[in-house]
């Protein structure tokens, strides 16, 4: 293995999708990774031993070094790199940005029999925001979601939850999110206000909402990152299935914390790979 490290905030949230770079002590770069979505970097080129420069980039984040050393196993372990939010005061420019679901993810955990949590993302989905030019609490967003792409690793749950008795995905395929309005909640926080249909029913629910910031990417254009979230309860979606065990503690739990990390591609549309 050639290099392993883990992208955090300074809260321990995840970085998905920051890019690694390597440089030797001429400053040739010699590797260059993207993190997954858990903020994972495992890359298996293999690395002559000597001194390193590891250089951690995201957009919205600022950029960090640190220094490796690679030993005769040709392995270098970076351990965790923590990096801090540049936080804007504004949103971005005004104009329509789309959603990039390749760099962003949609992530939902409950308890489980009450100790511990499980985890689970939806792999498909899409949106639009716009940033009004006027006033900006007038921006909205609107997100679509493929309810049957739950995925929480485990093939015999995922079925369960595409059922009648959670999702019901043949009867109601889609979630989708339309905001109602926007207020500022600090330096670079907001709440969006909104309404989210699931399950069949439609209830209003707020976003707390934190602007990472804006930089440009590889591919010549210009990306927002968001770090969203908020707390559903399944009981307000009729989504009542549960089971008790002997012991009288639930199976799963009602309430939903439903975590989103955003990025946003300025334009009406994605780039073309």
């Amino acid at each position: 293995m050639g290099l392993t490290a883990k992208i955090r905030t300074r809260d321990g949230w995840a970085v998905s999708h920051a890019v690694v770079t390597v440089t030797d002590m001429t400053g040739t770069q010699v590797l260059r990774a993207e993190a997954d979505a858990e903020g994972a970097v495992r890359d298996t080129t293999e690395l002559a031993p000597g001194a390193y420069t590891v250089i951690v980039t995201a957009v919205g984040y600022a950029p960090a070094a640190s220094s490796a050393i690679v030993t005769a196993s040709g392995r270098a372990e970076v351990g965790t790199v923590t990096l801090a939010r540049q936080g804007g005061t504004e949103l971005p420019p005004p104009g329509p940005w789309t959603i990039d679901p390749a760099h962003s993810s949609v992530a939902a955990v409950a308890q489980h029999l009450g100790i511990s949590s499980v985890r689970g993302r939806f792999t498909e989905f899409g949106g639009t925001i716009e940033i009004a030019p006027d006033d900006v609490t007038k921006s909205r967003v609107e997100t679509v979601i493929r309810a049957a792409s739950i995925d929480t690793g485990n093939g015999m749950r995922d079925t369960h939850l595409r059922s009648a008795d959670f999702l019901d995905v043949e009867n109601h395929p889609e979630i989708t999110y339309r905001s109602t309005g926007l207020t500022q909640a600090g330096p670079d926080r907001w709440t969006v206000h909104g309404e989210l249909s699931l399950h069949g029913v439609v209830r209003p629910v707020d976003l707390d909402l934190a602007y990472l910031g804006t930089g440009a990417d590889p591919w010549g254009g210009t990306r927002a990152a968001f770090r969203a979230s908020t707390e559903l309860h399944r009981e307000d979606f009729a989504m009542n299935y549960n089971q008790v065990l002997q012991a009288g503690i639930a199976a799963i739990g009602t309430t939903l914390k439903v975590e989103l990390d955003i990025q946003a591609v300025q334009g009406d549309s994605l780039p073309q790979a």
